[in-house]
């Protein structure tokens, strides 16, 4: 952003940009940032966010790890990995990974499995549990996990 804004707008811009949905604290700290403030303004309106409740990791977490599987179909690791990058510590990522329900998350795979099965038209068998595999373990699933079921889904 080309021009400086006042603490004072500073301050409403980010209540709204927090209270539109859950926010990273290294997303809000950047967008503060890019308004041009100081370090010193930016740490005490980020410890005022969070005094207030407008900002909350552990909530992030919950909402970006259940929203990212339920939407996208993303399996743990993937979820992990965008949080790390994020900037959020391991006991607010394992927080956020609860709101992963076991048999929705083994649900979830095997319609993964049997969704891709159907659209691979592979002839050679290991070829196309490899295809399989490959696609559902880059959408962040365990390759243990998605192995065992491609097995048990496409038996020769």
């Amino acid at each position: 952003m080309s021009k400086r804004v006042s603490p004072e707008e500073a301050r409403n811009k980010i209540l709204r940009y927090c209270a539109y949905q859950e926010r990273a604290h290294q997303e809000v700290k950047n967008k503060l940032y890019s308004f041009g403030l100081y370090s010193s303004q930016v740490n005490e309106l980020i410890s005022y966010l969070i005094t207030e409740g407008f900002l909350s990791e552990e909530r992030y977490a919950k909402a970006f790890a259940g929203g990212k599987f339920r939407m996208k179909k993303w399996g743990r690791l993937k979820i992990v990995r965008e949080l790390e990058a994020k900037g959020l510590t391991t006991n607010c990522i394992k927080i956020g990974l609860r709101e992963i329900d076991q048999a929705d998350y083994t649900q979830t795979l095997r319609q993964l499995v049997a969704k891709k099965a159907a659209e691979v038209t592979e002839e050679n068998p290991f070829a196309k549990r490899n295809k399989v595999a490959r696609y559902i373990i880059q959408k962040g699933y365990e390759p243990e996990l998605v192995w065992h079921e491609v097995k048990e889904f496409l038996q020769d």
